[in-house]
């Protein structure tokens, strides 16, 4: 049996099968990326909820195992060199699982690349403009009395789609006829300006008919409905 006792995490969140990965995360468009990679893929893991209702992300237990205090973040008792891996970022995690399976990423250079540049939309542009947009849209809607900011946000999901309604022109999903990490690191992200800011009729949704096909068919895997909850809240 894997010892992870040299990680202060597990002080809190004790992992009941240490072989296993460990994922420390919420059902967020971030955290779920990880949940639906790892269902995707099959690999085996525990799943241990980070409460930000508890400000859990904030104590010293998960600041040792990322000292950013965002999830997911996770332990791979079966790293390279049969050591355990601790990881943060979801980018940085998605990228490792799947060159750990060899799954969900093109192996020729080029396409990988390809993929990669899609993942980094996500991570530098559609994560957090549509964040900012949740942020001000409904969240912080009553405090706003400036719709400046509001705007800005609105308008640059707006464009943000509009790439994403060019590139899914006669794709299936984001690399073609392939389904890769770049479409699990977008669609979280997508689903959310519906199914929590709802932000659909503002932002003009209907009209971008490649993404809702694309949100749909990726929304509609097994392993991402399983992954998008994970880890229960309750």
């Amino acid at each position: 049996m894997t010892d992870l006792s040299e990680f202060q995490v597990t002080n809190r969140w004790p992992a009941k099968s240490p072989d296993l990965i460990q994922l420390y995360s919420l059902p967020t468009p971030n955290g779920v990326k990880a949940s639906i990679m790892l269902e995707e893929i099959g690999l085996p893991y525990e799943a241990h909820l980070v409460s930000f209702g508890t400000d859990a992300q904030m104590t010293p237990e998960f600041l040792s195992l990322n000292p950013n205090n965002k999830i997911p973040a996770l332990i791979d008792p079966n790293g390279p060199g049969g050591k355990p891996m601790p990881l943060w970022e979801s980018g940085a995690i998605l990228i490792y699982l799947s060159e750990k399976t060899g799954k969900l990423m093109p192996t020729e250079q080029v396409s990988r690349y390809e993929c990669l540049q899609w993942l980094m939309f996500q991570m530098g542009g559609v994560g957090p403009m549509f964040g900012q947009l949740g942020h001000f849209y409904k969240f912080a809607a009553d405090k706003i009395t400036d719709k400046y900011p509001t705007e800005r946000y609105m308008n640059e999901t707006r464009r943000l789609l509009g790439v994403l309604e060019g590139r899914l022109q006669g794709r299936d999903y984001i690399m073609g006829v392939d389904y890769t990490i770049a479409d699990i690191a977008i669609t979280p992200w997508v689903r959310t300006l519906t199914n929590t800011y709802n932000a659909g009729d503002e932002l003009g949704l209907e009209n971008f008919v490649n993404v809702i096909n694309w949100r749909d068919r990726v929304l509609s895997r097994p392993a991402v409905k399983k992954g998008l909850n994970v880890p229960s809240r309750t």
